[in-house]
């Protein structure tokens, strides 16, 4: 099949690379200022595999079978800018952070081509074309809408190394990331610390456990069904030396995503009365370290 990657960054770059490794054909979509001068190949560095694989390069959408989102929440409205009317994408699949982006794709494009998805990872580009996935996992989770489509590239990454899964509720498949993800990066944000020093700090700890609670509380409202339980298990069993990618633009003075990450969690609870104090209290902590 073809593919675009929409943002080639840690986890674009990931997927992209991976598919092409797999045999796909892959182009990776980059702003019009950065055609001329990026690689028309991918280096990755993963616990899977290190391999170089060739890919094309455009400032615009090709026509694809699959159009992979995987652009951070804050860049999504300019990114779109590439998708030109008139081309012809048979699926669109956003590995956003979040949640409110899936309406907007459905309202714009409309709802028979969005596959919800989530994916959790560390992944990072650190030049163009070179991507180093320094976690030992990749978690890449689908609404079974996709499972016709999306089967065989689901199996392609297996193999590779990705676990997947098709999952039937789509509030589950969106919730679910998020009651993981955004205690994760509220508390790494507010603390500054990789995830081991929150684990080996009691008042930390207990303050990222509350927040698993809080998220989970307000998921179960949105009729989602999540496990808290399940949830600081798998913080638990995350590389010390973890950070988020909310910690790490908020160090690196980039916008982080803290509307699309926190602001579902903020609006659930307020929707159905669940005080969620911890919660607040971090993002209040990360507001004024953001720049700009």
């Amino acid at each position: 099949m073809k593919h675009a990657i929409l943002g080639p960054g840690g986890v674009g770059g990931l997927v992209g690379a991976c598919l092409a490794h797999s045999g796909e054909s892959v182009t990776l979509v980059v702003r019009e200022a950065a055609l001329a001068h990026y690689p028309s190949r991918l280096q990755l560095e993963s616990p899977f595999e290190n391999f170089i694989v060739d890919v094309s390069v455009s400032s615009t959408v090709p026509p694809v079978d699959v159009l992979w989102i995987t652009v951070k929440a804050t860049q999504l409205d300019s990114a779109l800018a590439s998708l030109c009317d008139g081309t012809i994408v048979g699926a669109i699949v956003p590995l956003l952070n979040g949640i409110n982006h899936i309406a907007m794709l459905r309202e714009r494009y409309g709802s028979d081509r969005i596959i919800p998805a989530t994916i959790a990872v560390e992944s990072e580009r650190v030049a163009p074309g070179h991507i180093i996935h320094r976690s030992p996992f990749a978690r890449l989770n689908v609404w079974s809408n996709g499972r016709s489509l999306l089967g065989a590239t689901v199996e392609q990454l297996q193999r590779i190394g990705f676990t997947c899964n098709f999952i039937d509720d789509e509030q589950t498949l969106l919730w679910s990331k998020l009651v993981f993800l955004g205690p994760v990066a509220l508390n790494t944000t507010a603390a500054d610390k990789p995830i081991g020093q929150i684990r080996d700090d009691p008042k930390l700890w207990n303050k990222l456990q509350s927040a698993v609670s809080e998220a989970c509380a307000v998921a179960r409202q949105e009729g989602a069904t999540v496990n808290a339980d399940a949830v600081i298990s798998t913080v638990k069993s995350l590389p010390p030396g973890s950070r988020s990618s909310m910690q790490k633009d908020v160090e690196k003075g980039n916008p982080p995503e803290l509307e699309a990450i926190g602001g579902p969690i903020l609006r659930g609870a307020r929707r159905h009365n669940i005080p969620i104090p911890v919660t607040e209290e971090l993002i209040a902590t990360i507001k004024p370290r953001i720049k700009g």
